[in-house]
């Protein structure tokens, strides 16, 4: 089943961010070579692609696991998680609908 992650990044994350990302991506290169992966992104503070040193405000990926519990341990894994990016993180169940 697939199951949104949805993260809030402490106030200017941007310096741990960007410590932490490469193994952020590594995970999420893994979910994806699997075929576990929909879609994975933050969210920039501003309105721009590229939000400079404004930062990001959060992410979101949607992926397939398991269970709702993998799900939640895997987000409590992550390196974001980890090096103290994320304020907080909710995972929840998703049914996709669209695109079919």
């Amino acid at each position: 089943m697939l199951y949104v992650i949805n993260a809030e990044d402490v106030p200017d994350s941007l310096d741990r961010r960007m410590i932490a990302r490469p193994a952020h991506l590594e995970r999420l290169k893994q979910l994806q070579e699997a075929g576990r992966l929909l879609l994975a992104g933050p969210y920039p503070l501003i309105d721009s692609v590229d939000p400079g040193p404004a930062g990001f405000s959060g992410s979101l990926i949607v992926a397939e696991f398991e269970s709702l519990q993998a799900a939640q341990m895997w987000a409590d894994a992550d390196p974001y998680m980890t090096a103290g990016v994320y304020s907080h993180v909710t995972v929840k169940p998703f049914k996709k609908v669209f695109p079919e």
